[in-house]
């Protein structure tokens, strides 16, 4: 258990019972973590005012000091971001991108800054010259993957709009932690393990290696001297010491430069990179809550509100929950509804720049008529492969996409004591992105990792009828997304009733809706939703958790034609839910995250 890990990070709320005036605050490194790795129990955290919950405990201690020095919600999370991107850098982090959901206490703003494919890509990016679609992991390693970097610039265009404290201090906590050693976490430790082709890259090979090839032990003191450099260039001088400059020359060169798989991006397009603003879909759901969550190029809001949509109008079960485990009769009705929405999202979803909503509106999916004629294909037996439905007024013929991998990502959600929230789900993408690091043209030690981002376009630009996939590459597309970043509220009041999302790739829908579904409809807390064990379909078979489910509800599932698989499913939960007065922060037992506030 990481008992010290979780408590360590905790020590720092003795220590800092006053807060000095925000321009003389001064970032205090706290007791750093150590501990085995595996499955932690974890109680739920409570706290009046403010709550901070990311993936890893120096990551959220840093948002907390500054919440505690006067800053708001999006302040902590650009902190949180920051130290994420050193501590937890097979993820996150200034080289890949982020959705962000922020609520001021009056407006929802929906902040795009997922990365977008290069000037020079085009469809046949990911084709081998026989035309058929490159191996997975042959595209994911090497400069090809590699999207344009989205989240300094989009975190830097938010703060112009809602940030508090100044952007400079906001980076004291990675800087100071990247310069003075942060101990390699059980996590990290294990993925690097694991991982075998990160070494190919000298840059990272001589940062998370020993000269013996095996990875720094945990609890080793790990220093990264050229990130501490690099951001400090972005606290002085904006986003543009990122996207301009040595910077983006050392990424380009090294996309580029790649030996065996080269990229395309160019400094151009580095400089020219937009975040977004979007209007965010709500829906109404349980007829009390009003879900907010990101539209297109994410697929999630989408999705989750269509599962829970679905579900919704299938005969209730009488017993959900059996000894606390979803029961076999549910989970027939939840994994048969995501057959439905996943067939969909491969048919429609896309960067809404190049690709039309289907009937002229993403809500059209959530339509009423629509959802129960989808619901009404959800019968006894399994379907096993869900087709994709027809929504009133929908044109145009497009394929459906092939199922592809998708992983990475890490999750922020914060509260404040003025009543601004957020949720904001960051990611490069696979663990450890393209396998590529920058030191920033620093020539020193460590770095950033890069994306490889554009693996989660299709690389089919067709389907086997010729028909075009809406999810393909093009110049300046956004890949689609599953990251869900989600807030709700109490319609009868407007009040904010919970921030939550999770890391995932697409099984991100599954864990967020779980969340859901658990906190809202069953009335568990925070925690408690999030220790329920995984479960969905992607349209294909139902996937359980491994471990997590008796033989009996395996048993009454293939009895009803499903074919299952009990797999990892790793989620990176972190919820904050309303309660009284105050608030309730959960972090999921499976990774190293936990809550903190007062």
């Amino acid at each position: 258990m990481r008992r010290a890990w979780l408590s360590g990070a905790l020590l720092l709320l003795a220590s800092c019972a006053s807060a000095p005036p925000p321009h003389a605050w001064k970032y205090s490194v706290p007791q750093l973590p150590e501990g085995a790795s595996g499955y932690t129990d974890k109680p739920g955290w409570s706290a009046k005012r403010f709550m901070v919950a990311a993936a890893n405990p120096l990551a959220t201690d840093a948002g907390y000091q500054i919440l505690k020095a006067g800053g708001n919600a999006l302040d902590a999370a650009i902190a949180v971001q920051m130290v994420l991107a050193l501590v937890e850098p097979q993820s996150s982090g200034i080289g890949g991108g982020a959705f962000l959901l922020h609520w001021d206490g009056r407006s929802l703003a929906a902040w795009d800054g997922r990365e977008t494919a290069p000037a020079g890509a085009d469809e046949r990016l990911f084709l081998l010259p026989d035309g058929k679609p490159m191996a997975f992991l042959d595209a994911v390693v090497g400069g090809r993957s590699v999207g344009v970097p989205g989240t300094v610039r989009m975190l830097e265009a938010a703060h112009r709009q809602h940030g508090k404290l100044p952007w400079s201090i906001l980076f004291q906590p990675a800087i100071t932690l990247a310069e003075q050693g942060f101990r390699m976490s059980p996590r990290l430790h294990a993925l690097l393990h694991a991982e075998t082709a990160l070494k190919a890259d000298a840059q990272a090979r001589a940062y998370f290696y020993n000269t013996d090839g095996e990875p720094l032990a945990v609890g080793t003191s790990v220093r990264n001297p050229a990130l501490a450099e690099v951001l400090r260039g972005i606290a002085a001088r904006g986003s543009a010491a990122l996207n301009a400059g040595p910077v983006a020359a050392d990424i380009v060169r090294r996309v580029r430069g790649h030996a065996t798989n080269p990229g395309r991006m160019s400094e151009t397009d580095l400089a020219g990179y937009e975040a977004k603003t979007r209007e965010a879909i709500c829906t109404d759901w349980k007829v009390v809550y009003r879900v907010c969550g990101f539209p297109p190029p994410s697929s999630g809001h989408l999705a989750v509100m269509q599962i829970l949509g679905l579900v919704e109008r299938t005969p209730p079960v009488a017993q959900p929950l059996v000894d606390k485990l979803p029961s076999p009769d549910w989970l027939h009705a939840y994994t048969e509804a995501a057959r439905l929405a996943y067939a969909d999202r491969a048919q429609y979803l896309g960067d809404p720049e190049f690709v039309p909503p289907p009937a002229g509106r993403w809500t059209s999916l959530l339509d009423d008529a629509y959802l129960k004629q989808r619901a009404a294909l959800i019968g006894r037996e399994s379907m096993r492969t869900a087709k994709p439905g027809v929504p009133s007024g929908a044109v145009g013929a497009r394929g459906a996409q092939a199922e592809q991998l998708e992983s990475g990502t890490s999750h922020i959600s914060v509260v404040d004591g003025d009543g601004h929230a957020l949720a904001m789900t960051s990611t490069i993408e696979a663990a450890f992105g393209a396998r590529l690091m920058s030191d920033g043209g620093t020539g020193k030690a460590g770095g950033f990792l890069l994306n490889n981002e554009l693996t989660d376009f299709s690389f089919a630009p067709a389907d086997s009828e010729g028909k075009p996939i809406a999810n393909r590459v093009q110049p300046g597309k956004r890949p689609r997304s599953s990251m869900s970043p989600t807030l709700v509220f109490d319609k009868r009041d407007g009040q904010l009733v919970m921030s939550l999302g999770s890391p995932g790739g697409a099984a991100i829908i599954h864990f967020t809706a779980k969340t859901l579904i658990g906190a809202l409809d069953w009335g568990l807390d925070a925690q408690r939703a999030i220790d329920l064990p995984n479960f969905g379909s992607f349209n294909g078979p139902t996937v359980l958790e491994r471990g997590r489910f008796p033989a009996a509800t395996i048993e009454a599932l293939k009895a009803r034609g499903h074919v299952v698989n009990e797999i990892e499913m790793t989620s990176g939960l972190q919820a904050i839910q309303r309660r009284g007065a105050g608030w309730f922060g959960g972090a999921d037992p499976r990774r190293e995250g936990v809550v903190m506030g007062e």
